[in-house]
């Protein structure tokens, strides 16, 4: 599983600007099952996703498609963690220490 945090590199105006398009990137991860959930930061400096994939290189990949990097308003921070415990509705992503 992987948490990634978007960081603003750009004024909010240039954010809001590439915002639709950014929506409907967001849409087609969920639809892809990628991401599990997504949100701003407040204060509203950028976002959180958390997001699943086979590995690093996938979600890396994915987060290059986003039309806030290729707008240049932001950037990504990318931590990959073991979901060991989870709430029961996310049992199927729940994974095991090797």
């Amino acid at each position: 599983m992987f948490v990634l945090e978007l960081i603003y590199t750009a004024p909010l105006d240039a954010v809001d600007a590439v915002m639709p398009a950014h929506v409907a990137w967001l849409d087609e991860q969920y639809e892809k099952g990628v991401f599990l959930a997504s949100g701003r930061k407040n204060p509203r400096e950028g976002g959180v996703i958390l997001a699943v994939a086979e590995d690093r290189a996938r979600i890396e990949n994915v987060a290059a498609g986003d039309p806030f990097v290729t707008a240049g308003v932001c950037e990504y921070r990318i931590t990959e963690f073991i979901a060991t415990k989870t709430a029961p509705e996310l049992e199927r992503y729940r994974e095991t220490l090797r």
